[in-house]
């Protein structure tokens, strides 16, 4: 029973640890949709916070298996809604990856959205979260992966959505039931808008190694329009941001000295720097600056800080730009999910 409990914990914590991980907005998405596709609001998908993963979980019973529907709590109304895994795992491609990408990219998706699904929801039948009010999951991007009702798809893709929607239909129904597996589970399918050119390893980013989310190429990514991005700050407003996030910073000697980069991941990120005379993360830095990566270096000139970043994420599992672009090279979704997720296998749950 205490070996049970441990489980049912890890494996809590870990999905409320991990929502979703690109919603295509300005603040999320790896490159801008098509003019004809407007963007909305941001918010995150998967909040890159604290992770402890491991490889033990409990099976899931055959009648669980056998069940092919997901219970989604919509959080602006507080009404569950009960809908065929197809049907959710549509929406949710539709509202994590832009539907201009490659089929084969749009299939690796929809089986990444799919494991997050099912895993998600074994997770609320072992050890239920009273704020979802019985459903599974909710279409709170900022907790979960996200997810379009059909009306907020149509209202996202516009005069666009039946081009998309029967091209992203297309690769949903052609993976029907297939999810990734490691040790005949679920696994965590993180996904992130672009890497740097080599994704993180899940030890680098939440401090806990996890044997498929290691670092692989994805040079695919130095290809994309906004891998490269550069975030400019005066002197006043950079010592304001640090100085309200971290306390005991000091700033008072030269301006070209408060920062310092001391040590970076094998991919690029910065692991270790120091602000203001404190030891930080490169991930802290990241969140205080609201930076698109941990993958950043910075120079000092004439009173102004300029903070260079390379890809989009927090650069673990899947690089959703580097999918498309390997799908464009003539990969198909397997080789795709085998590249970014090595060590898995694919599995029909169904």
């Amino acid at each position: 029973m205490k070996e049970l409990l441990k489980i049912v914990g890890i494996f809590a914590f870990l999905l409320a640890a991990i929502p979703a991980l690109a919603l295509v907005t300005p603040e999320n998405a790896e490159i801008s949709p098509p003019a004809a596709i407007p963007l909305i609001a941001a918010g995150t998908n998967i909040p890159e916070t604290e992770v402890t993963e491991t490889a033990e979980t409990t099976a899931v019973p055959e009648t669980e298996k056998a069940d092919d529907t997901i219970k989604i709590l919509d959080f602006t109304d507080g009404q569950v809604l009960t809908l065929d895994m197809q049907e959710y795992v549509m929406g949710a491609v539709l509202a994590e990856m832009p539907a201009t990408y490659a089929p084969e990219a749009l299939k690796a998706q929809a089986v990444a959205a799919r494991t997050y699904a099912y895993r998600q929801r074994e997770k609320q039948r072992l050890s239920p979260d009273a704020g979802l009010m019985g459903a599974d999951i909710s279409n709170d991007s900022s907790k979960y992966q996200a997810y379009f009702t059909p009306a907020r798809a149509k209202e996202f893709y516009g005069e666009s959505y039946d081009l998309y929607s029967q091209k992203v239909r297309e690769a949903v129904d052609s993976t029907d039931g297939i999810i990734l597996v490691y040790g005949g589970e679920p696994i965590v399918a993180a996904f992130h808008s672009m890497s740097s050119g080599r994704t993180e390893s899940a030890e680098t980013v939440w401090g806990s190694p996890v044997e498929y989310l290691i670092p692989v190429d994805s040079s695919g990514d130095k290809d994309a329009p906004s891998y490269i991005e550069e975030k400019t700050f005066s002197e006043k407003e950079l010592k304001g941001l640090l100085e309200n996030s971290l306390s005991g910073a000091d700033f008072s000697g030269n301006a070209e000295d408060w920062i310092v980069i001391s040590e970076r991941s094998s991919s690029g990120a910065v692991t270790k720097m120091s602000a203001g005379g404190l030891e930080i993360s490169g991930g802290e830095f990241r969140s205080i600056l609201s930076l698109r990566s941990a993958n950043f270096s910075i120079s000092f000139e004439s009173g102004t800080f300029t903070v260079t970043t390379r890809g989009y994420g927090h650069g673990v599992g899947m690089s959703q730009y580097g999918a498309n672009a390997m799908a464009e090279s003539g990969s198909d979704f397997l080789e795709i999910l085998e590249h970014y997720y090595p060590n898995t296998e694919t599995e029909n749950y169904k």
